[in-house]
């Protein structure tokens, strides 16, 4: 995939406010054999849900384990279309099940495994929760602003916070994408949950990435394509030529989902794309 892909839904207008969403995303193999990032979203009028999942493993167990995390999600959410803290759990902990059933039935397999990050908003009440697990972060710009990160769960970011080394070599560190919490451990799954639902509105962006995505792109370089972009496709395409700028070191795959917030309007139907 060369361009970003922006998807479309329509649903039925509410009498409420509803927020007008602007979702593009963007997936790339870059140097690697086969491309074991996944993402997709499921939108209605009574919420939407964001979801991407980086999976690792041998010998292709890495992007079927990324594919059930995904699949997983947004099958749950369409049946359930809850926005709460308690509805963002539950979806990641259903795709632990359905990761680690597919492992339990095929016991000699590889040890595959995926990050997974996922944003709900309900389009009515003007509200977000998000939570992740691994190192695939969640982005929110308020009118251009990083006004919020998650934070990695991984051995360099657990050094960080113990005060051995500085913030610059989560990017740069030799055992960067070593994970303490990832979807298809055995142990038990340690997620982080924004919490109560966060509000939102016009002006706002969220950026969903990978690692092979926030590595070369840094937060000040996410802020100023933002600032330069007219829509959501541009602002990924403008940060993705920054990744693509690194032909002769990056090698990861590199995939981002990039949702932005446009005026409210009494009756309007819910538009992405």
């Amino acid at each position: 995939m060369n361009t970003p892909t922006a998807g479309t839904a329509r649903k039925p207008g509410s009498e409420e406010a509803m927020l007008d969403l602007q979702t593009a995303y963007i997936s790339r193999i870059g140097q690697r054999k086969r491309n074991e990032d996944a993402c997709g979203y499921w939108t209605s009028d009574k919420g939407c849900c964001w979801v991407l999942s980086d999976g690792a493993g041998g010998h292709g167990s890495g992007d079927r384990a990324a594919q059930m995390v995904v699949s997983t999600v947004l099958e749950q959410f369409a049946r359930d279309p809850n926005n709460g803290e308690a509805a963002a759990i539950a979806l990641l902990e259903a795709a632990q099940a359905a990761v680690m059933s597919e492992k339990r039935a095929h016991p000699d397999g590889d040890n595959m495994h995926a990050t997974a990050a996922l944003l709900l908003i309900d389009p009515v009440r003007h509200e977000a929760v998000w939570a992740h697990v691994g190192d695939t972060r969640i982005y929110l710009f308020r009118n251009s602003n990083l006004i919020h990160q998650t934070r990695d769960h991984s051995l360099v970011q657990s050094m960080i916070d113990a005060g051995y080394g500085d913030v610059a070599s989560i990017r740069t560190h030799p055992q960067r994408s070593l994970l303490t919490s990832a979807i298809g451990n055995a142990d038990e799954l340690s997620l982080s949950v924004s919490g109560e639902p966060v509000r939102i509105g016009a002006g706002d962006s969220f950026l969903i990435c990978s690692d092979g995505w926030w590595e070369y792109v840094d937060e000040a370089e996410m802020t100023r394509c933002l600032e330069a972009s007219v829509s959501s496709a541009d602002w990924l395409e403008r940060m993705a030529s920054i990744v693509d700028a690194q032909d002769g070191q990056q090698n990861d795959n590199y995939t981002a989902i990039a949702v932005k917030i446009e005026q409210a309007t009494e009756g309007k139907t819910i538009v992405l794309g």
